[in-house]
């Protein structure tokens, strides 16, 4: 316990997406700092065997992001969500993807207002007008995701 604030030094973060590029480096990187990591994965026993992180530990559990139950019975007790998950398989994008971060958002509210960590998209950015995006670069998106 921090003897300030008596709030608990060791964090605990969930990880949507954890078995993918973004999410599991970001998985990796809260590991090697000390955090508590979970990741959510509709195969835990597979997402563990197949898990490429160096450093740290991931806590798998059951469960499937376009499953608000799941979502919200994985992020009890969490102070953060790591939204780094896209649907299945990249199909049904402009079905699923909204659905998706509601349920993010949901599990953050039950979970006593957990912080959720979005990891920018490409997709709002114009390619061949943005080379390199910055915190300035006008979001043109071009592409049918981009303007979802």
């Amino acid at each position: 316990m921090d003897k300030t604030t008596h709030t608990p030094t060791v964090r605990t973060a969930l990880v949507l997406g954890a078995t993918g590029g973004i999410g599991g480096a970001v998985a990796e990187a809260l590991a090697a700092r000390g955090w508590i990591v979970r990741g959510l994965a509709r195969d835990p026993a597979k997402a563990a065997e197949g898990w490429l992180g160096c450093t740290g530990h991931v806590e798998w559990q059951a469960g499937d992001a376009m499953i608000r139950g799941d979502v919200v019975r994985a992020a009890e007790g969490v102070s953060t969500i790591v939204h780094a998950v896209n649907p299945p398989g990249y199909r049904d994008w402009h079905r699923l993807v909204l659905p998706m971060i509601d349920n993010t958002i949901a599990a953050a509210r039950l979970a006593g207002g957990a912080r959720i960590l979005l990891p920018g998209t490409i997709y709002n950015f114009d390619p061949a007008a943005t080379s390199v995006i910055r915190e300035t670069s006008p979001q043109e998106p071009r592409s049918r995701k981009g303007r979802i």
